[in-house]
């Protein structure tokens, strides 16, 4: 098959180029709909409004027109077009959300660039309709709240359900209508505050009667096909809020990889209360089990403590909640520091004065904390010249300090300090802290060395390049050797790893594939932890990061022509260090030009006639001591790719059996950027075929810009679709492709938006002509009570064709309009007579002087031209209907429809969306239809049929 429709599309195709002025056209864009809607209604003049349930499928399409094809768009604001569209665009002509939510209504946005003119933008607004199930929420009067405050008190029954658009309430009392009035006892009301949102039913001092089934009823009047939701509350003597306890004590302290058990029991409530945990973390832990109102929490982690609590809620009253916190057991964090003589203010250590050392960790929880010191391994216990406390007000909580009285040589040693809880369980925290001694003249002893901090020779500043990995040094001296900390000294910024401060033992920081950004000072400190509580000493580093030129243009692509001249320039935008920039300009590998920067910041190479050797990659390399910046040029003659016309209309024919023909159109991207195009290799194959048939199609002449052309594709088989691959041709060889789908369709639809009408004619012999019109431009100054608000879609700037029946129109005048004509292929002897087609179309007849609107089939070659096929006559009310009517003509055909003016001004009659279809009709409107064709059986023949027409029979 592929061979033979090979053979005979070579053998049938056939070129044909059409200068049209004005083919390029700035992007045009209309919304239609095709999901679930309930209705779709103009708000204001610029809005549409498309109201959907909830849970329904939104589609909407966005209609494109314009040359080159313009790239279209949706956009949502005020939300997500799944949410926010999940990237807040969406690049397909139809817009489908399955199971739309209530958070994804708002306005939707379809706009369409081309490079023409402005964007095209059009919007429509989706209104999501739902209702909740209605909540009974039992409340008493505050003043009289007592332990049975449901005996004779006044009570408030509060009916609550979200929904859109706004509910209506109403109450019943068993099968009884509550309404305002109906019963003394009884008062129905809306707070002030709250309109719309509740409504609530007050029961002043309860009488036996009272005590009842109560039903609120929630209704959003059926919108939608929305039902009625209602809920039922039993009141009776016995009502009353929840009450509850845990039956675990407070607080509840654990170690880490116990199991926890949270028990919560109900005594009291009615109806019978529901629990449920909830955690100050918002979320229970995803471990957490639940059964009834017990919360068992297994192997917990330091995570998981917190404050956890049990709310039970029957919906009367306020909900009973109580809470427990659960604390696990830690200690971490375990750190010291050491303070030279504190009334001397020296940073010195001396034999005779007094030392501090401060042990701090902290623990969960803090009261449970115990410190223990020891001194070479033997516990130390308080004396007058060893001071042990815990409770230092001048430091935080979990601290404890041994004040060394009158230092003397017999104190040196390791002092120890260790930290752990009372319950244990938790490994305890060690900390050892060395005294030793050094000998320092005159008669004083040092046995620890404050800090000192020095930037080493030839450390600063210090030079690197960008990408390497570079090292900033701080050499740290003292006993102990202090934690460093690096942080950003010329600017407010966080070190390369995040952070504010890096810690360093070593005194050097380490920078992997450092960046231009990281230029700058850094500064190293010592921090008093594990070493001396005196003035920090810090010292500065000066990092300078080299950089390879950053350039532009990093890529180029330049098309040209034979013997043509251009210039290429490589521009300078930063570069460290800047001084002692030099270039290169490469074809290929081959040196074409080199030199230095002076004061300038860009270089220039000119070709002044290109040659075929001429065509290639050229490179522009501007280079300091870091490396090289390059900029890039790709000179080619490749032609730009063709851009197909969409526009085209009734781009499809049939005038055989089982074959169709497709009448190709398309300009040229800037033809005049490379040598002429000489021809174009088009290559089509059908979907899902591997196989491309090629042909060339030579070119005469130059093409100019915005020449449209034209080529026949016929012998395509019915009904598949073929993807068509178009390739222009120069000296320089193939150019860049445009692909395009070609598919057949069984259907004509003219919704009149477009000139020429769908090549609709008016009748030559009628009284007057049918208008194309829309109701944003259509006057009604004078007759305002008569023809459409909007076309069938329902926009104001929708297009459609009407009948105005003003003055000097008179009674039983006739306005007649023809369709394209459709041919029918030959009859096969062997099948039924005629074919099925169905004719759709949608009418508005509004207007107490409405008149007659007929439709008529016309067929070549009948003695009687004319069959009625469809009437309908009078006033039809202010809205769009369809009509569908099955025809089976038997040769080539046109409808003709009918418009006869009534007896007054009153009496405009429109039609919109026009269609016609290869088969019976399906599912038919239930209007006042009148077939005066004659029935026939399923056709099981069907042959082909030119839809729509053709008309292109002749070949410009």
């Amino acid at each position: 098959m592929d061979l033979v429709f090979g053979l005979s599309w070579l053998l049938t195709v056939f070129l044909e180029g059409i200068h049209c002025q004005g083919v390029y056209a700035p992007p045009t864009v209309r919304i239609v709909h095709s999901g679930h809607a309930c209705n779709v209604e103009e708000e204001r003049y610029t809005e549409r409004v498309y109201t959907i349930r909830e849970a329904e499928t939104l589609e909407l399409t966005c209609l494109v027109t314009g040359h080159p094809r313009p790239q279209m768009r949706w956009t949502k604001t005020a939300g997500s077009a799944s949410d926010r569209f999940q990237d807040s665009t969406v690049f397909n002509e139809t817009l489908r959300i399955a199971n739309i939510q209530r958070h994804q209504g708002g306005r939707y946005y379809c706009k369409a660039e081309n490079g023409l003119g402005s964007p095209a933008i059009k919007s429509i607004r989706v209104d999501v309709y739902y209702l909740d199930d209605p909540i009974v929420t039992v409340h008493q009067s505050i003043g009289e709240a007592k332990e049975q405050f449901y005996y004779e008190r006044t009570v408030f029954l509060r009916c609550m359900a979200n929904s859109n658009p706004p509910v209506r309430y109403s109450w019943r009392r068993g099968r009884e209508v509550l309404s305002q009035g109906s019963d003394k006892g009884v008062e129905i009301y809306e707070p002030f505050f709250t309109q719309g949102e509740t409504k609530i039913l007050k029961l002043k001092n309860l009488r036996p009667q009272d005590y009842a089934n109560y039903s609120c009823i929630a209704s959003v009047r059926n919108v939608c096909g929305i039902p009625d939701k209602n809920v039922l509350f039993r009141l009776t003597n016995r009502t009353a809020s929840p009450s509850i306890k845990l039956q675990v004590e407070d607080p509840i302290v654990v170690n880490p990889g116990h199991t926890v058990t949270l028990v919560c029991v109900t005594v009291g409530g009615e109806p019978t209360p529901t629990l449920t945990w909830v955690s100050n973390a918002e979320t229970l832990p995803a471990k957490a089990v639940l059964n009834g109102g017990t919360l068992t929490l297994p192997a917990v982690v330091t995570e998981d403590a917190g404050v956890y609590s049990c709310v039970a809620n029957n919906n009367v009253g306020n909900p009973a909640k109580k809470s427990a916190t659960v604390i696990v057991r830690a200690l971490k964090k375990g750190r010291f520091w050491i303070t030279p003589d504190p009334y001397h203010n020296d940073d010195n250590i001396q034999i005779g004065r007094e030392v501090k050392i401060s042990c701090q960790v902290e623990a969960t929880p803090p009261e449970e904390l115990v410190f223990n010191w020891l001194k070479n391994g033997r516990p130390l216990r308080s004396s007058e010249r060893m001071v042990i406390t815990q409770t230092d007000p001048d430091v935080s909580a979990g601290t404890t300090n041994l004040d060394i009285i009158d230092l003397k040589f017999t104190d040196f040693g390791t002092y120890t300090c260790i930290a752990s809880l009372k319950g244990g369980g938790i490994p305890e925290i060690s900390i050892d802290v060395n005294i030793s001694s050094t000998t320092v003249p005159p008669l004083f002893f040092s046995f620890l060395v404050p800090p000192n901090l020095t930037v080493p020779r030839g450390k600063s500043p210090l030079v690197t390049q960008e990408g390497d990995t570079v090292e900033l040094q701080c050499l740290v001296s003292g006993k102990p050797k202090p934690i460093i900390l690096w942080s950003r000294a010329d600017k407010e910024a966080p070190m390369p790893d995040g952070s504010m401060q890096t810690e360093s033992y070593d005194g050097i920081l380490r920078i992997v594939n450092v960046s231009r950004e990281m230029t700058g000072s850094y500064r190293c400190q010592t921090s008093q932890y594990n070493g001396f509580n005196v003035k920090p000493r810090e010292a500065v580093v000066e990092l300078i990061v080299q950089y390879p030129p950053t350039v532009e243009e990093v890529f180029t692509e330049m098309r040209q022509g034979l013997m043509r001249s251009f210039a290429m320039s490589c521009r300078v935008l930063r570069a460290h260090p800047s001084r002692v920039l030099r270039y290169e300009w490469r074809l290929g590998s081959r040196l074409l030009n080199a030199g230095q920067f002076d004061l300038q910041d860009e270089t220039e190479f000119n070709v002044r006639s290109l040659s075929r050797e001429g065509y290639g990659e050229y490179t522009c390399d501007i280079i300091n001591e870091a490396g090289a910046g390059r900029c890039t040029f790709l000179v080619t003659g490749r032609a730009y790719p063709p851009e197909f016309f969409y526009d085209t209309y009734s781009p499809l024919w049939q005038n055989r059996p089982r074959v169709y023909g497709y009448k190709l159109q398309w300009t040229q991207m800037n033809p005049g950027a490379v040598d002429r195009i000489v021809a174009y290799r088009l290559g089509i194959r059908q979907t899902g075929q591997q196989r491309w048939w090629e042909q060339e199609i030579p070119v005469e002449g130059t093409i100019q810009t915005g020449e449209l052309i034209t080529y026949n594709l016929t012998e395509l088989i019915r009904p598949e679709a073929y993807e068509v691959r178009l390739t222009p041709i120069t000296r320089f060889g193939e150019g860049d492709s445009a692909v395009r789908m070609i598919k057949y369709s069984r259907e004509f639809h003219c919704s009149f938006e477009e000139e020429p009408i769908c090549m609709f004619t008016q009748e030559k012999t009628d009284d007057f002509d049918w208008t194309r019109h829309s109701a944003a431009t259509r006057d009604t100054k004078y007759t305002p009570n008569t023809g459409p608000s909007s076309d069938r879609s329902g926009s104001k700037q929708g297009e459609f064709m009407y009948i105005e029946t003003s003055r000097p129109r008179v009674e039983g005048d006739q306005a007649r309009l023809l369709t394209p004509i459709f041919n029918v292929a030959p009859k096969n002897p062997y099948g039924p007579a005629g074919h099925a087609y169905c004719f759709s179309f949608y009418y508005h007849m509004y207007g107490k002087h409405i008149g007659t609107l007929n439709t008529f089939l016309r067929q070549k070659g009948q003695t009687s031209s004319e069959s009625p096929v469809w009437s309908l006559s009078g006033n039809q009310g202010d809205r769009w209907r369809q009509a569908k009517v099955g025809i089976h003509p038997t040769a080539s055909f046109q409808m003709v429809f009918e418009g006869i003016r009534g007896p007054g001004i009153e009496g405009d009659i429109a039609i919109d969306d026009v269609t016609l279809e290869e088969g019976e009709c399906r599912d038919p409107p239930p209007n006042n239809l009148m077939s005066l064709a004659p029935p026939t059986a399923d056709h099981i023949w069907r042959l082909c049929v030119t839809l729509p027409l053709a008309l292109f029979s002749q070949r410009r």
